[in-house]
């Protein structure tokens, strides 16, 4: 039985070593890496629920600097620890609590003025992975200074119209097999955002994919996934492209 809604298998992941560096501004730390040419676009990388250590999302924060774009993750979790995959589902509702995907805008702030005044940033957009993917639907729909967001695999929240009223340009990324998000979810979001939102948005869902799937590095995928790991890939950085 999966209490829990968001974990996916962390299973053996091979060790990566990282290409950018870590930062500390005003209450927070994160990792930055930067492309090898100046530029005034930014992304900002939200992370799941293992941190802004865990190395699949620091793996991201380098390949969308590779992009072109300055790539900075936050730690959202403001130094408390992360889920461990070693930690009893039965705990996490708890650890949830104290880890609300709908609490990040103070932070969010933080770190926008920090591209905007240290590293000379005029465009920015987000991208997020499960909690963080329910962060960015969060901040779509709070933040206009985030000029596009992606959103992968972040539950689904209906609690009012409120929450289709996109700012700016979203797109949302699902997997098909996903357990934590249904397809009938999937649906009610679509026709949501057609009768309530104004900007452009897209949903797609990639066949046979499971909860946490776009994030893996190249070494850790199985033959059967990489061709939909590399097409959510690409179809978030060609998003961000479009339009930041």
């Amino acid at each position: 039985q999966m209490a829990d809604p968001f974990l996916y298998n962390t299973g053996e992941r091979s060790h990566y070593g990282c290409l950018g560096h870590e930062v500390q501004i005003e209450h927070l730390k994160a990792y930055v890496c930067r492309p090898s040419s100046s530029t005034d676009k930014a992304v900002i990388v939200v992370h799941d629920v293992f941190g802004w250590r865990f190395p699949d999302i620091r793996y991201i924060v380098d390949l969308m600097a590779g992009h072109g774009y300055i790539t900075i993750c936050p730690d959202f979790f403001k130094g408390t620890e992360p889920w461990k995959s070693t930690d009893h589902w039965a705990d996490f509702p708890d650890w949830m609590k104290n880890h609300d995907p709908m609490k990040v805008d103070k932070e969010a702030d933080v770190v926008l003025k920090y591209l905007k005044e240290q590293c000379g940033a005029k465009k920015i957009g987000v991208v997020g992975f499960s909690w963080g993917g329910m962060a960015v639907h969060h901040l779509m729909l709070k933040n206009p200074q985030l000029t596009a967001g992606v959103s992968l695999y972040g539950r689904i929240i209906r609690d009012s119209e409120e929450r289709y009223r996109l700012l700016n340009p979203t797109f949302f990324i699902f997997g098909e097999k996903d357990h934590t998000i249904s397809l009938d979810q999937i649906f009610l979001l679509e026709d949501k955002l057609k009768q309530y939102c104004k900007v452009p948005y897209k949903i797609k869902v990639y066949p046979g994919q499971v909860h946490g799937f776009a994030q893996l590095k190249p070494e850790d995928m199985k033959p059967d996934d990489k061709p939909y790991i590399e097409e959510a890939r690409r179809d978030m950085i060609d998003w961000i492209k479009m339009f930041v």
